[in-house]
């Protein structure tokens, strides 16, 4: 008999969480384990702001070493261990593309449609697919220059001195800007 798949997907996520949290005191197992079941979606990250595999690859290595040390901060009560797992990687990314003088991939900036976590199900992609609804039309709700700044600084890494340049438009504007969308954005999602 198999279980429903929401079952499966929160087994899966409750999976995650323990062996972040067993690494979190040494086990080297639930490390490996977390490493194996997490590592592909993760790549993907790195490569969305990293188009360069090699490079990709060297910062998901740093960023599972940052993980392996830093898994003693993890809070469940805080985020899901995949969204702070994603932080710390799309973090190691930003930093190795600021302080290697990477060149900022201009394409476009819009997400694939679902990264590659190894078992998603049915009910895990209902939902993703809702969640992902939802932000779209979100976003879309934004004035044009306010969605426009919001997503090139999240998934570009660019600060607001570059953005402002980028734009044209004084520094303070292009932070009033961003902090308003933010906050429009964030009673969108809440409601």
């Amino acid at each position: 008999m198999t279980s429903p798949p929401e079952d499966s997907a929160a087994r899966t996520a409750s999976e995650a969480q323990a062996r972040l949290l067993r690494a979190a005191l040494g086990d080297r197992a639930a490390f490996e384990a977390l490493y194996r079941s997490t590592s592909s979606a993760l790549l993907a990250v790195c490569l969305r702001l990293m188009p360069d595999r090699a490079e990709a690859e060297d910062v998901l290595q740093d960023a599972f070493v940052a993980i392996w040390h830093k898994a003693d901060q993890y809070d469940p009560q805080k985020a899901s261990a995949m969204t702070w797992l994603i932080a710390i990687v799309r973090n190691k990314a930003i930093d190795r593309m600021r302080s290697g003088g990477y060149a900022f991939k201009r394409a476009s900036i819009e997400l694939p449609e679902e990264l590659d976590d190894g078992e998603p199900t049915p009910a895990a992609r209902a939902e993703a697919v809702s969640e992902a609804e939802l932000l779209q039309t979100c976003m879309e709700a934004l004035e044009p220059r306010r969605r426009q700044l919001i997503r090139t600084a999240f998934y570009e890494g660019t600060t607001y001195e570059e953005l402002a340049q980028r734009t044209g438009s004084p520094v303070g504007s292009v932070k009033s800007w961003i902090r308003r969308g933010l906050l429009q954005l964030r009673a969108c999602l809440e409601q």
